[in-house]
């Protein structure tokens, strides 16, 4: 497959997942902004399993847009690999974490999985930012880690000092909207690119 059709796939994919995990959040009982979002994919919840597909689907956009990349490859697909952890090991009720709350060994590999993903993300964003040469993309990048890193910086010290609750709940949809927004501007003005010089500006 082109690089032209592997963005392509990947804006698709990306954007078919988020939508899906979207969907089954709003859908749960109770406000859709409470809680972490990963609440949604506990076993015996009502959308579980759709939720847990959505995030894979998710997964899946990630590493074709990482096959799709000249500079950030390799953080993508570790990124990709993370996100697909993240959507198969679930965690327990309300998704325990420490230090307020006792952990299951699942839910201790999901949390990791899903921190790590976002955290190699950035890593990957800070690289094609660094080293792209569309100033469309290199705004999109700039935009997305300046938002991006301050508000994962607070969630992590609110997870820490405050545990769960609706400010940390918040902070996750926003970092969440953030990396699903960057990740598909970024295959679709990667695909214009490919689409003008034959290969994409990642």
């Amino acid at each position: 497959m082109s690089r032209n059709r592997l963005a392509v796939t990947a804006a698709v994919l990306v954007t078919a997942g988020a939508a899906v995990m979207l969907v089954t959040l709003v859908a749960q009982p109770g406000p859709w902004w409470r809680g972490y979002v990963s609440e949604v994919g506990v076993a015996g919840r009502p959308y579980a399993m759709v939720y847990r597909c959505g995030l894979l689907l998710l997964a899946l956009g990630v590493a074709v847009l990482g096959q799709a990349s000249r500079r950030a490859r390799v953080l993508l697909l570790a990124a990709a690999g993370f996100a697909g952890t993240s959507g198969a090991v679930a965690c327990s009720d309300r998704c325990p974490l420490p230090p307020y709350e006792p952990t299951t060994p699942a839910d201790v590999i999901h949390t990791a999985a899903a921190i790590l993903g976002m955290v190699v993300l950035a890593a990957a964003m800070a690289v094609t930012w660094w080293e792209a040469t569309r100033p469309a993309i290199r705004r999109l990048t700039a935009a997305a880690l300046a938002l991006l890193v301050p508000v994962g910086a607070v969630l992590g010290v609110t997870m820490l000092v405050v545990g769960r609750g609706t400010t940390g709940a918040v902070l996750e949809r926003v970092m969440l909207a953030v990396a699903v927004s960057w990740l598909v501007g970024t295959a679709l003005l990667s695909r214009s690119e490919a689409a003008a010089t034959g290969t994409p500006d990642v």
